[in-house]
């Protein structure tokens, strides 16, 4: 280990560029992929910041060593940056350009062969990647997240210091509040028979310090709720917990929106136009039926109200004249799904309340379906009309 003792890494494994041509460099790492062409011996060397290819040429005093090298070994190198040359370029990789001709070499770890490959794509099962969670975090993809997720932190941090907050820590065992869900409690050894209660939100502290005068105050704050799971929480999540005082509603949207446009500049490079879409309650409630749709998915809800009203369909006529509305969504080339699937729909509707689903394909000689015997006159083409349906779409 002398050479490791005496020389400290000087670079990471995916910051290397043609401009470092020629540097003498120090890189540690875990052996990504191994290559033997007999005469040269390449290894693609891997840390969280990226890959660099590592070249060994046989005449080299380490390459014997070199060759007992396998995926996931730690090894420390030492070695002379070169160009590739333009034929040789690997444009796949930010360090494509370059590699690390070794001259000194230290295997610092040996590792067993994994039980799944340290790549993105993958097809072990979840419960086999969880048991080893250390080696699934190793992956590249698992690692972006990671990083991306404390960029996210900084950014929240940088920006909300900018206008003029304060970050604030609270407690986290404290006295059990009346909110929505349900405390985990956590039972005191000091007092017996007594708890703490895990925060749901910095709720209490929160408003002790806009009392104590903290008008801006922050925390990315960790919560804890004994509920059940939901599709976007857990029992344990963190969330960017605000406190403002002496602002109106203008105020705290045109905060939000820059906090939220600052994040995604930093990890996207995307820039979001402000201020954001808005939206009344009753048209999203409308248009979507959510007051937090989805904007991605172009299906809103359509009236069709005024068609059914005169039709001979007996139960959409009943249920208009009694002052509820009829009302569908355009699903674009929907069409394909067959009878048995489309039933299935009608079945996941009434799990929901309804009574039933009617439904209409829309053909080249027209609409064919459940409801379309329902239909005269004009009402096929006020329906197609109305719902800006084009031939394959499912109504």
């Amino acid at each position: 280990m002398e050479f490791v003792e005496q020389i400290r890494r000087t670079h990471r494994c995916g910051v290397l560029r043609a401009t470092d041509i020629g540097k003498q460099v120090v890189l540690m790492g875990w052996v990504f992929q191994v290559r033997n062409l007999g005469g040269q011996l390449f290894i693609t060397l891997r840390d969280r910041t990226g890959m660099t290819q590592l070249l060994f040429d046989k005449d080299t005093g380490v390459f014997a060593l070199a060759e007992s090298l396998r995926p996931e070994w730690v090894v420390a190198v030492h070695g002379t940056v070169l160009g590739r040359g333009e034929g040789n370029i690997n444009k796949n990789m930010p360090t494509g350009e370059i590699e690390v001709n070794v001259s000194k070499l230290e295997v610092l770890n040996k590792s067993e062969t994994t039980p799944f490959p340290i790549r993105d794509d993958i097809d072990a099962h979840e419960e086999l990647r969880l048991k080893y969670r250390y080696l699934d975090l190793r992956r590249p993809i698992m690692q972006d997240r990671i990083i991306k997720r404390a960029k996210a932190a900084g950014v929240a941090r940088r920006h909300l210091d900018e206008q003029g907050f304060i970050e604030i820590e609270t407690p986290i065992f404290m006295k059990s509040t009346p909110e929505g869900a349900r405390d985990f409690l956590v039972p005191s050894r000091i007092q017996k028979g007594t708890f703490y209660a895990l925060p749901q939100s910095p709720q209490i502290y929160k408003q002790i310090s806009m009392i104590s005068g903290y008008d801006r105050y922050y925390q990315i704050a960790r919560c804890f709720r004994d509920e059940d799971l939901r599709a976007d929480r857990q029992p344990e999540f963190t969330q960017v917990d605000l406190e403002m005082s002496f602002v109106n509603e203008q105020d705290v949207m045109d905060l939000v929106e820059g906090l939220l446009s600052a994040i995604i500049l930093e990890l996207t490079g995307k820039k979001v136009a402000t201020p954001f879409p808005r939206m009344p309650y009753d048209r999203a409630m409308n248009l979507f039926g959510s007051d937090k749709p989805d904007m991605r998915f172009e299906m809103p809800i359509t009236d069709l109200s005024a068609i059914f009203a005169n039709s001979d369909f007996a139960v959409y006529k009943e249920i208009i004249q009694g002052g509820g509305t009829v009302r569908a969504i355009r699903v674009p080339m929907g069409a394909r799904k067959s009878r048995k699937e489309i039933d299935e729909l009608g079945e996941k509707a009434k799990g929901f309340g309804a009574k039933g689903l009617g439904w209409l394909k829309v053909e080249e000689a027209g609409l064919a379906g459940s409801v379309s015997k329902f239909l005269k006159g004009d009402d096929s083409d006020n329906l197609v009309n109305a719902m800006d349906a084009k031939v394959g779409d499912l109504i």
